[in-house]
Parts: structure tokens; sequence; C-alpha cells
């Protein structure tokens, strides 16, 4: 473990000084220092009781760390999720395990809660002595009560939530309502601290700290061990696929889009938006990564648990809530500053109420890798899949918000019309492997009417590329370059090495360059998003350039695109949504379920073109 000296801008640790943990109900962000300075709950998309990250002064934190803490370092337990920060004092080093832990023999891949409701944190004196500092401070004020040995929280933003804190050492409730003290520890002593959220006030169990650890990791390292993948990079493609884990709700197989709210795309600007919920592109994408490496029953749950949604409702929407209905109307929170001063934090996506036509396509597509795995279409699913089928072929040609969801007028994306046809392509292809009954001529029809446009309106044979919208009738306003038309290929809709495909792949590269196998989303100045100021390189964007890369057999520069991807990963492996170019800091929500699910797609792309060089020679 590499333990260096820590580093505060304006009062904070860089994004990337966190790691994760997370129980596949919540998560919570723990710091180089020590401290966890964001935690939600009950739940992922829960009110926020820790959100120091989102404002040093006021947001609260965890802390849990030698007094003249120098330096800090941090390293997953193999093949967990448990996390171990090394705390380096005046007088000696601490070792700080922290988990959310779960259930002696849980099973990560069945629809049941795997969680204790329980954040563990058992910090260790290694060398020395540790003056150690504890504090848990909520955002909000609370109440607190001296309870069975324990501190009872009353939290009003949740007030029917029972909060019990137990700590091995005595505490204290301070006069801000925090609780903590300062404990002397010498080499070899230990303190426990353990924050529960279980709905009982009974006395906590007080299992062995060491034996919760223990269990946990093993939960995970059981998940972990169904990985089949031998390819490059081996242990990032590991560790994103844990990362994406830690953001499935695995009760019910939603996928969390980030873990966080409010981190700003841009340091000062206002692109900061709350990502605490499912996008069924998101997700989808997820679940096409793992079933990748091996990883399939990811995507039966959450296909049932997103066509149940759209059941209910009589149509999909684009992101879903965990309790399956829409998130909250947007709002901005004014009683946080943001990180680094980033305002307004926001609570809610209004992006929930737009229209964007991909989800169609994204649903059959989890439908047909379903399918592909051994899945079973009984008359239920069929309906279900053959209405968002003809969703696709009925509102292609209306204007959407598109995949970067633009907060300026619908536009006919080239991105959101492809995945209409990807809807049917994707439908007559199950209906073909089930035998199931369809409108076969006319569904072949609409495919070839919507392919043909993206193909044809899309092109641009002045530029030589494909553009971000489709042409109108008279062939004008083809917009700019936009990043999503490397998917094009990805999704069948032409083979990466149509010689239009080169084409647009060499135009998105050179134009949309960020430096050192970086790219932007698109270009703010030529694509008007309806916001002021800018934002970072999109990391998913290079995990479609070395599949593309891969693809058309340049599998030496697919290398080198997927190698300078992972080596953005911080510390632990983990990713941002967005890199700043200048500087290589992380910008936007984390982690990003985005990046991690296209480093593990690209890892296992570049692990099958070069077996398949390797049978040819």
């Amino acid at each position: 473990m590499l333990t260096t000296s820590l580093s505060r801008v304006d009062g904070y640790l860089p994004i990337e000084d966190h790691g994760l943990i997370g129980d596949g109900a919540t998560c919570a962000l723990v710091a180089r220092d020590g401290s966890i300075p964001w935690m939600c709950l009950p739940e992922f998309d829960g009110p926020p009781f820790l959100a120091g990250l989102l404002d040093a002064d006021r947001g609260g934190a965890f802390t849990l760390a030698p007094r003249g803490l120098r330096a800090g370092g941090q390293r997953y337990l193999d093949e967990s999720n448990v996390l171990v920060t090394e705390l380096t004092g005046p007088d000696g080093v601490v070792e700080l395990t922290d988990c959310l832990a779960l259930r002696s023999g849980a099973d990560l891949g069945e629809l049941v809660p795997a969680g204790r409701s329980e954040l563990l944190r058992v910090a260790r004196v290694v060398s020395g002595a540790a003056e150690l500092e504890v504090r848990l401070a909520p955002r909000d004020d609370v109440r607190v009560t001296r309870e069975s040995g324990a501190w009872r929280i009353h939290w009003p933003a949740r007030p029917e939530l029972v909060l019990v804190l137990w700590c091995s050492h005595d505490l204290e409730v301070a006069p801000d309502g925090s609780i903590g003290g300062t404990v002397q520890l010498r080499a070899g002593e230990r303190l426990t601290a353990s924050l529960h959220w279980s709905g009982t006030t009974r006395l906590l169990d007080r299992a062995d700290p060491a034996r919760l650890v223990h269990q946990t990791a093993q939960v995970w390292r059981s998940w972990a061990g169904k990985l089949d993948y031998e390819g490059p990079q081996r242990g990032l493609v590991l560790r994103s696929a844990l990362a994406l884990k830690m953001l499935d709700h695995v009760p019910s197989g939603a996928i969390m889009a980030a873990a966080t709210s409010s981190l700003p795309e841009e340091i000062g600007g206002v692109r900061n938006w709350d990502y605490r919920y499912t996008w069924v592109r998101d997700a989808a994408f997820s679940t096409y990564a793992l079933r990748q490496v091996g990883m399939p029953g990811e995507s039966r749950a959450f296909l049932a648990w997103t066509l149940t949604n759209v059941e209910r409702d009589g149509r999909p929407h684009l992101m879903y809530a965990l309790d399956g209905g829409q998130p909250p109307p947007e709002q901005e929170d004014a009683a946080l500053s943001g990180y680094r001063g980033s305002a307004p934090v926001r609570w809610g996506n209004d992006a929930a109420g737009q229209t964007q036509h991909d989800v169609h396509g994204e649903l059959l597509d989890v439908a047909w890798g379903w399918v592909r795995s051994g899945g079973r279409v009984d008359d239920h699913l069929w309906t279900a899949l053959c209405d968002l089928t003809e969703a696709a072929i009925e509102n292609w040609t209306t204007p959407d918000h598109g995949i970067w969801e633009v907060r300026s007028p619908g536009r006919p994306f080239t991105y959101s019309v492809a995945l209409c046809a990807v809807a049917v392509e994707r439908a007559l292809r199950i209906a073909d492997a089930r035998g199931l009954d369809h409108p076969r001529d006319r569904w072949r029809a609409e495919l070839d009417r919507i392919r043909s446009a993206v193909l044809e309106r899309a092109w641009d044979p002045e530029r030589e590329t494909f553009t971000e919208q489709l042409a109108d009738d008279d062939g004008g306003r083809r917009g700019g370059l936009d990043a999503s038309l490397l998917t094009l290929p990805l999704r069948g809709l032409l083979p990466f090495d149509d010689p239009r495909m080169v084409a647009t792949v060499a135009a998105v590269s050179r134009h949309l360059d960020a430096g050192d196998g970086l790219l932007y989303r698109y270009l703010h100045e030529e694509s008007d998003d309806g916001l002021p100021g800018g934002e970072g390189a999109f990391l998913l964007c290079s995990s479609w350039l070395a599949d593309n890369l891969t693809g058309q057999g340049r599998l030496e520069e697919a290398h080198d695109v997927f190698d300078s991807l992972c080596a953005r990963a911080n510390h632990l492996g983990l990713l941002p949504e967005e890199i700043d170019p200048g500087t290589g800091a992380f910008l936007g929500n984390f982690p990003q379920a985005f990046s991690h699910l296209g480093l593990i797609a690209s890892g296992a792309k570049l692990a099958r073109a070069e077996a398949a060089r390797g049978r040819a020679r």
C-alpha cells in the first residue's frame, strides 16, 4: 500500500482520494484521511446522512483518524469491497478497516437483502501509539439519547429510521449534536465503531468485528469468483466489476448510474446532477458488460424489475427511483455550498421527464442478451417486448433530448434513431430464436426504413463523417460531431470496417480529442445543450474509441487507448465520470457506472480479438 501526504484544495480532498464501500442497498465514500464524507440512508437514493463531500463545513462526516495525521493510503482486501486505510500520525500508524457489513452466507446473486444495515469501522494501531479522534457529525441537526449502552440518533430527515451508534470506547455528545471523543491507543490495541439502521433499538449484536469483516469479504469474494476473464488488465477489470456490483440494488435488480449527487463536471460550474437513480441506458450497458465476463444474473434481474415498472406505468421511462417510481422533481439545496464551491447542489433529476427514444433499444438489447444466455420468453414478457418495439417504430421520427440529455429543445439525434432500429432488430432476433408470433414482414420493413434514415441522413459526404443528428428533409442542419457515433458498429448498425465508420472514427478522434486518449462527448460551441460552462473529457468515450480500433483490427492502437484509460483509475482502481484534461483530476459523479462498464467491455473485446488473432496464426 502506497501511503502519501494529504493535499487539500479549497478545504477538500481531491475526488480521487476516496474509496467506495457498499452492501447492495446503499454505499459510502471513505476518504484517504479516514473520514466518511458521503452516505445516504437507508438506500442509495435516500437523504444524505453524511454530505461533507458537498460542504466541508456543514455537510457532515464520520471521522476516525489519529490527531496530527500526516499521510494516508488505501487498498481493498483481495477481491472484495472491504476497504483498508493506513493512517500515519506523529507517533504511530493506524490501520482502519471499513465495510458495510454483509450477512453470513449472503448470496449477491439472489434478489434478497444482503446487508446487515450496518457500517462497521475497526481501527488498529499497527505501530507506536495514536491519539485517535472519533466523531460522528451528521449533516442535519439530530437529537441523541443514550440507550442500551449505545447512542440512539433521532434524525429529522427520516424520523421513522432507527439509527444507533455503538463504540467500544467511551464517547460524549457535543453541544452541536455530534458524538465523539479522543481515545489513546498503543500498538496492537483496537477501537470498533458501528452505525446501525436495522429498525430496532435492541442491543446490537456484538459479533466479533474480525468475524464480520471476514464474512463480508467472503461474500464479495464468492461473487467475484464468478468472473470469467483472462484478458488485459485483469485486476482493473475485476475491480470495475466489483464497483458496478456496489451500484447494484441487490433486492430489486436496479443499478445506480453513480454513487453520488452534484459532484461538478467543471469546478465552479453548474453542471452538477443527482445520479443516484437507475437510468435504463446506463443499467443496460452495465448488464451487457457483466455478461461479457460471465455474470448474466444482473441482466435477468434488471430486465424483470424494469419491465414490471413498464407494465405498471403503461410505457417505459428513461430513469427510475429505487421504488420503481420516478425520481423527485429537481431541487437546489441552498444549505450546501457544493464540492469546492461548485453550486448548486441538486437532489432529484428533471431529466426524468425528458423524451429519450433510445430506451426502447436499450431494453430490447438487454432482453436479447438474456435470451442468448438461455432466458425463457413467456407470453407475458413477449407482449411487453412487442409493445416496446411498436413504440420505437411509432416514435423514432420525433425529436428527443438524446443520450446526453441536453436541456435545449429536442433534435433528431442519430444515437436515438439508431437505438430505435436496434429495438426492432433485437425483437426480430428474439422472435426467430424462440419461434414467437410477430409481424415479421412489417417489422423488417420498418427496420430497413429506420436504418436507412440513420445511414443516409446522418452521413455528411462533405465532412466524410456521421453527425450527431439526422439532416432535415432538405439535407440541411446535420449538427456537429458527437462521440456517441462511435457506438453505431457496437450496436450492429454497420460493420466496424465500413469505410464510413472508419472515416467517422478518424473524424471524432481528431475533432473531439482532449489529449492522451481522452475524448469530449461533444463541443459546446457547436452543439448547444442549453447550459452555461463546460466539462471535462468523458471516460466512456475512450472505451468506445478502443472498441472501434479493436473492431477494425488495429489492436496495438486499441491497447494504447485501453491502457491509457486504465491508467486514469485512482489508487483503488475506481473511475469518475470525467477527467480534467489539463490536470488529470477527477470530475463528475464518482464512482461512475458508465466508466467502469466501458473498461470491462473494452477489455473483453480486446481479449476476444487477441484470441482470434492467435487462432488465425
